[in-house]
């Protein structure tokens, strides 16, 4: 699974009284302890996470065909009906890729693509305009060129016969996102400085306050937290948008005919 984010998400000190009296450095801890928070909160797909490098390997049209393949003189050939209800034969030569009339060389990378940092082939960094990035995962060559078919993964990346991609994952922030963040951020700095509209600390799990008989009614944040809320409206809304069905991680389907791209993990 890609990493989570290096960096906390931003954070609008607007509606937040409590920023005005909180230092920098409490608040970067509460920056940092709200995105990680949401992050696993929201599913893991939020982003972006930090930078990973990966090592892809390309494979062949036919290797990634999963129906039957007919080997003619020509080339091969996968049989079909046409609209008209006609058997045909369709050549899965030149690995066309949707509607493209020619080869399409392009990878899968494991994504959503937040953003490519860089792309090394032979230890040399290819040019932004020498690549896109197609349905959130699919890495195209642009220049002319193509994906190298094999690399050697004995050695490091930035060397002769090798090829590594650097990128980030995550669903791009918008302005939903950030308002949680900064929601959950001012709440835990109410809670680190006891800062509030009326100058004291209210519990975070109370539910009802009598300020003259000192009566408070306490509700079980277990609860709350077992179904992946906060029990912060702002929050919780946002939360409830975006992963409705509580998902601890992004969904993903594997397959034995489908390699992933290799990721060095130690050292």
């Amino acid at each position: 699974m890609p990493p989570g984010p290096c960096e906390p998400w931003p954070f609008l000190p607007d509606c937040c009284s409590a920023a005005a009296g909180a230092d920098q450095e409490t608040i970067d801890r509460s920056r940092r302890a709200a995105t990680s928070v949401l992050w696993a909160l929201s599913g893991r797909r939020w982003g972006p996470s930090c930078p990973y490098t990966v090592r892809p390997c390309k494979r062949s049209c036919l290797d990634t065909y999963a129906a039957p393949v007919s080997w003619q003189a020509a080339g091969p050939w996968v049989p079909y009906i046409g609209t008209d209800g006609q058997w045909r034969n369709a050549s899965v030569c030149g690995c066309s890729s949707g509607c493209s009339c020619g080869e399409l060389c392009e990878v899968r990378l494991e994504g959503p693509v937040h953003d490519v940092v860089a792309v090394e082939v032979d230890g040399l960094v290819l040019p932004d305009g020498a690549y896109r990035v197609d349905d959130g995962n699919l890495l195209v060559r642009t220049d002319g060129g193509c994906w190298p078919d094999c690399q050697d993964m004995a050695a490091p990346c930035g060397e002769p016969g090798t090829w590594c991609v650097t990128y980030r994952v995550g669903v791009p922030l918008d302005d939903a996102a950030i308002a949680a963040h900064s929601a959950l951020v001012c709440h835990l700095l109410k809670g680190c400085t006891g800062a509030g509209s009326c100058g004291c600390k209210v519990p975070r799990n109370a539910t009802r306050v009598s300020r003259q008989g000192v009566e408070l009614e306490m509700a079980d944040p277990t609860l709350i937290y077992e179904g992946m809320r906060t029990g912060i409206s702002e929050v919780d809304l946002w939360l409830t948008a975006v992963n409705p069905y509580r998902l601890t991680s992004p969904s993903r389907v594997y397959s034995p005919d489908m390699w992933r791209p290799r990721a060095t993990t130690w050292p």
